[in-house]
């Protein structure tokens, strides 16, 4: 296969910027996107300057144009998209909120970036993956998100991903035969600007999953749900 190239959302800091540096280390070409130019420049130029192929596409997730534009980007430059991992979320839930009194506006905004905008990059950069009969999808999901003992808090987020997760569930029966991959990944509790600092994983930890989904074998698994390499329930 011709090296491959990926498209990393929200790859400017934390565990996407991770995934950007862990895809480039194993000989991956990477388009590392994010909504605030400055900084995904500064974030590509690092990743740079320890000798690994990484280039920055500015590309806000809720802003159809720029989805669009990244799309027309991938056609034209690259004429490929082997790899997709969406990556970016939000959780801007206010804390201590409940189901009982979340407002619509959150869960417009938190769907917007956590479930539409996967959607429609994925409906984007699947057809240039049939071209070459080889794709893989890895959506970054939580375990909040897990139906399996689903409860109170944190309401958008939770709900955001377990629409991911069937979002997931229906891409890869759509690409199923394809020689199209696609599966979630809880990344656990890890420590970045949405972690938090105390959380019990670092960054490295937070992407291999990530990784490993992206580089699976063609025999690999797809529609399932991944922590450490290991499936979990939905």
């Amino acid at each position: 296969m011709a090296t491959r190239i990926a498209v990393v959302t929200g790859g400017s800091r934390g565990i996407g910027f991770e995934v950007c540096r862990q895809l480039a280390r194993k000989g991956v070409d990477v388009v590392l996107t994010a909504r605030d130019p400055d900084r995904g420049q500064r974030a590509a130029a690092s990743l740079q300057r320890e000798g690994l192929n990484v280039i920055f596409h500015a590309l806000d997730v809720t802003r159809a144009q720029q989805i669009n534009g990244l799309i027309d980007y991938m056609k034209r430059s690259h004429a490929r998209c082997d790899i997709l991992v969406n990556n970016a979320g939000i959780l801007i839930d206010r804390r201590g909120a409940s189901v009982l009194d979340v407002s619509i506006e959150t869960m417009r905004s938190t769907l917007e970036t956590n479930l539409y905008a996967p959607l429609q990059i994925s409906q984007g950069l699947v057809p240039l993956m049939r071209e070459h009969g080889h794709g893989r999808i890895v959506n970054l999901s939580s375990g909040l998100g897990q139906l399996d003992g689903m409860g109170d808090g944190t309401p958008a987020y939770r709900i955001s991903k377990v629409a991911l997760n069937a979002l997931t569930l229906m891409f890869a029966t759509a690409t199923k035969g394809s020689g199209i991959l696609v599966n979630s990944m809880c990344p656990g509790w890890v420590r970045t600007a949405m972690g938090g600092p105390n959380a019990t994983r670092g960054v490295e930890r937070g992407a291999e999953t990530a990784v490993w989904l992206a580089l699976l074998p063609d025999d690999g698994p797809t529609g399932g749900f991944f922590r450490d390499r290991q499936p979990i329930a939905w």
